[in-house]
């Protein structure tokens, strides 16, 4: 075998602390390997020319790249070999800047570790062999799962584009928490007046499909040809018959029923249409606020439905669904801001979230957008806002920034002034994080034309005097303690993960992080794709994300999909497990340990069951590799014998003459 070993100075990221000309010359010492150098940008377009001129020239049948981590580049030097005519996985590369120069500045030593890690990749490569991918068909359809501003901007660019989009929202309207807005900083424009035409264009956009009050129960499958099944809840409503006319709603005797739209600072009937620009504009019925449902005499809304399409024994269904790509765009939940037991949330009905607030200030809002106390309905002329709640706070397990809490605290510090011309507000804050376009301008307007008051410090409690609540906090910038009468406290709650995204992302089979955000597969290069195939990301269901940003993403996303379905006929990574039949017993661990449902069982000719695997579901995982205890499974590009051919260049084994 003839190898070739480029080492990369990447500048001075790996040159300041590695010898990189000495690394190459001691590679030229290592088995096979027959021509070795350094380069100083081995990813530019001349550092991959002198790859493929030296394949061509040198005849080399392997390369090794000592460079960054192969999650960046790894595409681009496989590339680089298939140019030169050969295959893209006689590839290896020898990280030597995240593993070696980022973590140390002792050059000899980084040296010799740099040379350590470019033998250990030359005894693999020596053990590579050639491997072809597989090529299958694509069902040109998408599933969108979520209906906020990020899924309606993914399904909008799909659909527009001519491919057929499914979309599975949990509620029973598209929209998210940008439908639950007043206003939208920093232009403070209507939200429902940029939303709601692109609301409209989901229900009437012929290529899109909306299962709304549902969810996603299971997905299997792979790239291309995944099969989901969406559970259609129920509503008791039949859907097919209801024009939205609301007169269900007029007559339900039931009217203390929990108003999910309005974050529970007011009730609603319990059938009711969440809001009037809802899509799709139906009604459902909550079973548990429901007279007829919870065994009462009732049954008001089936006796003057003019349609007849109340359905008291309505059953869930399951409709199944075949796709090519999915797009999780299931936004975001807000932290429970109870656990602040100091602020009184939960106990003071004068003590609301940013959403509650938003919902007082909408004119589709339960006080037709004045804005009023919850206690008496009086108006509030002293406005405390408390930033943080639920953010970079260590103490309650969200120790990360939720990013436009800063903004939305400044739009309603303005929108308060602009409905109550005679109010003050104040904002108790940490820091103020406005990076965006027009964003500190924002809050520098809200301070030096709205006069609204910033005080750099925490809240260390609130608490009644007469019909006042006090909130009292630290001025950290003049160094006092401060008090502050106010009608009505507003919490600055956090974002967190959408409630059920794990046990979502189990079935997409995709990561998701310690806070339950769904994980990227690259935080700068991938950003919207996932460690699955054919799975994307958009908006907050990776992470906190303003509109403008999820819109992006919903776009990012779209571009994607239609990337994927760009192509004929798609190609499989052949980075897969594969089954020695003649080593199989039946046992079928493999079967039980693959996360990805990978392999099945069969039966040979003799009628022995033995294991088998799906190539074009398995995920190169090599879980089943390491659970098979008679090494009948092996993960193709990362066998034992490659494994063990790595570790032994690190450790080279004893010999017999080191006992005596």
């Amino acid at each position: 075998m003839r190898i070739g070993v480029f080492v990369c100075h990447c500048g001075s990221n790996i040159a300041a602390t590695v010898d990189c000309p000495s690394v190459a010359e001691t590679a030229r010492m290592f088995p096979d390997v027959v021509f070795s150098t350094d380069t100083m940008y081995a990813c530019s377009e001349p550092g991959q020319e002198a790859i493929v001129d030296a394949i061509a020239e040198q005849k080399l049948d392997g390369v090794v790249v000592a460079s960054c981590s192969p999650r960046m580049h790894e595409p681009t030097f496989r590339r680089a070999l298939e140019r030169a005519g050969l295959n893209r996985y006689m590839l290896e590369m020898a990280n030597i800047r995240e593993h070696v120069s980022w973590i140390g500045k002792d050059i000899k030593s980084n040296t010799v570790k740099a040379s350590d890690l470019i033998r250990m990749a030359v005894e693999k490569l020596r053990f590579n062999t050639p491997l072809t991918p597989k090529h299958f068909e694509v069902t040109r359809r998408a599933l969108v799962i979520g209906g906020g501003v990020a899924g309606i901007q993914a399904a909008l660019d799909c659909a527009d584009a001519g491919i057929e989009v499914i979309m599975v929202e949990r509620e029973p309207s598209i929209g998210g928490k940008m439908a639950k807005l007043d206003k939208t900083f920093p232009t403070v424009d209507c939200s429902s007046c940029i939303l709601g035409p692109k609301m409209v264009d989901i229900a009437q956009h012929p290529n899109i499909t909306l299962y709304a009050a549902a969810e996603v129960a299971e997905i299997s499958g792979y790239v291309g040809n995944f099969e989901v099944k969406v559970r259609r809840k129920k509503t008791y409503v039949d859907w097919s018959k209801c024009t939205g006319c609301g007169l269900c709603m007029e007559k339900c005797p039931s009217k203390k029923s929990y108003d999910r739209f309005n974050e529970g600072i007011a009730t609603t009937t319990a059938i009711n249409i969440p809001f009037p620009q809802a899509i799709p504009k139906k009604a459902s019925i909550d079973p548990e606020y429901c007279r007829k449902l919870q065994g009462k005499k009732c049954g008001v809304c089936e006796k003057f439905c003019p349609m007849n399409c109340i359905d008291f024994e309505q059953e869930e269904v399951v409709v199944t669904e075949k796709v090519g790509a999915i797009v999780a765009a299931t936004g975001y939940d807000l932290f429970d801001y109870t656990v602040y037991g100091q602020y009184g949330g939960g106990q003071y009905a004068d003590v609301i979230t940013s959403l509650q607030y938003e919902r007082l200030m909408n004119a589709s809002g339960p006080t037709g957008g004045h804005i009023k106390r919850p206690s008496d309905g009086k108006e509030p002329k002293e406005v405390v806002f408390i930033q943080c709640v639920g953010s970079r706070d260590p103490a309650v397990g969200r120790p990360y920034c939720s990013g436009f809490c800063c903004m939305y605290t400044a739009k309603q510090a303005v929108l308060t002034k602009d409905h109550i011309p005679d109010s003050n507000s104040y904002v108790f804050y940490m820091d103020i994080r406005a990076p965006g376009k027009g964003y500190d301008e924002f809050t520098r307007r809200a301070q030096e034309q709205y006069d609204v008051q910033y005080v750099r410090g925490r809240v260390s409690m609130i608490y009644p005097r007469g019909d006042k609540l006090v909130v009292r906090g630290a001025d950290t910038l003049a160094g006092t303690q401060v008090e502050v009468e106010a009608d009505l406290v507003v919490l600055a709650v956090g974002v967190e993960a959408a409630n059920g995204a794990p046990q979502l992302a189990e079935k997409l089979r995709i990561s998701y992080d310690h806070y339950g955000f769904f994980m990227e597969s690259h935080p700068k290069l991938k950003p919207v794709e996932t460690n699955t195939a054919g799975v994307y990301l958009a908006g907050a269901c990776q992470g906190a994300k303003d509109i403008p940003t999820s819109v992006g993403q919903g776009s990012a996303a779209a571009s994607k999909v239609l990337t994927l379905f760009s192509r004929e006929m798609l190609e499989s990574d052949p980075q897969v497990a594969k089954v020695n039949q003649s080593r199989c017993v039946g046992c079928m661990k493999c079967a039980q340990t693959c996360p990805f449902g990978a392999v099945r069982e069969i039966t040979d000719r003799g009628g022995n069951v033995k294991a088998d695997v799906l190539e074009t579901v398995c995920q190169g995982c090599g879980i089943c590799s390491a659970t098979c205890p008679h090494g009948a499974i092996q993960l193709q590009h990362f066998t034992d014998n490659q494994i063990l051919a790595e570790v032994n260049a690190l450790c080279p084994p004893l010999m017999d003459e080191s006992f005596e």
